[in-house]
């Protein structure tokens, strides 16, 4: 699993003008399972997703196609971790 964190290295109104494109990936990635939850930083400096991926190299190819990654609005942040302790209502997200 990974926490992916994105850095914003443009203006937020530059951002904002690929959010539409950038929701409509997250809804395409939400429909193949792999992504848990997502949301922009408080404040506004970037982004957090949860991604249920097995590979850094998987999660990595994903991203690419996220138009904050295409039009270079983002930096990304990748930490894999493995769930060791979790609500049972999260048990679905980490048990393969």
């Amino acid at each position: 699993m990974f926490v992916v964190l994105l850095h914003y290295i443009k203006p937020v109104e530059e951002v904002d003008k690929h959010r539409p494109e950038h929701l409509k990936f997250l809804d395409e990635c939400y429909a193949t399972g792999k992504f848990i939850c997502s949301g922009r930083r408080n404040p506004v400096t970037g982004g957090v997703l949860l991604v249920n991926v097995d590979s850094l190299e998987e999660v990595k190819k994903i991203v690419q196609e996220d138009p904050y990654w295409r039009h270079q609005q983002a930096e990304y942040e990748f930490v894999e971790f493995t769930p060791s302790k979790y609500h049972p209502k999260f048990a679905p997200f980490v048990e393969k």
